[in-house]
């Protein structure tokens, strides 16, 4: 991913965006695969270094996983389309400009750790369930009793290191700030609730 000094982000900027989102794509490279896999999931991070989740047994990440046990998860949200005359830099023609997109994302680079161990994948269930529906009454998963002692079998859990991170906010850090708030004013105006996020990221970022 190309990140320009003006779209980097710092580890709190990210991490407080990236706390307020649980979804995202696992993607597991293998070895002299011509494609990797890639799987949308939910997932829990602990706001540092670790994250957690499940999947099914007869999903086809695991084979990849197991030739090389390294993966990418990958966030991207608040992401929207900028008009070629919205970004047409002042004065020049309009009818000229050149549109571009507007977003941002977190992409943790992990070790993998695959979880078959009964009881640790109750675990890891307990703590989605923990952060996903808070108080719900929903018991904690056993598995030793009916029904989650039949079901756990039939998934494995994930562990994910962090090694890296590579975050980008993309939200014309290279124009000057008058620019920047004319096109803030064009996304208010548009008004879908992409373009409000990503206006106030551009106004939050000036």
């Amino acid at each position: 991913m190309l990140v320009h000094p003006w779209d980097s982000a710092e580890d709190t900027e990210w991490r407080t965006w990236l706390a307020e989102r649980d979804f995202g794509q696992l993607i597991a490279g293998g070895s002299g695969r011509d494609v990797p896999v890639v799987v949308p999931t939910h997932f829990v991070f602990d706001g540092e270094r670790t994250v957690w989740l499940h999947l099914a047994r007869p999903n086809p990440v695991w084979e990849p996983l197991k030739e090389h046990p390294r993966a990418l998860l990958t966030v991207i949200d608040d992401y929207t389309y900028i008009r070629a005359e919205w970004n047409a830099n002042p004065g020049t023609p309009v009818d000229r400009g050149t549109p571009t997109s507007y977003y941002a994302t977190v992409q943790l680079v992990c070790d993998v750790r695959v979880v078959d161990d009964a009881a640790e994948k109750a675990a890891i269930l307990d703590r989605q369930l923990g952060h996903f529906e808070p108080g719900s009454g929903r018991l904690p998963v056993s598995p030793d009793e009916d029904p989650d002692r039949r079901q756990l079998p039939g998934i494995r859990g994930i562990e994910l290191t962090v090694t890296e991170v590579r975050a980008k906010f993309k939200y014309g850090g290279n124009k000057d700030a008058a620019h920047v708030r004319e096109i803030a004013d064009r996304l208010e105006e548009r008004g879908s609730r992409a373009d409000i996020a990503a206006r106030d990221h551009a106004l939050r970022r000036l």
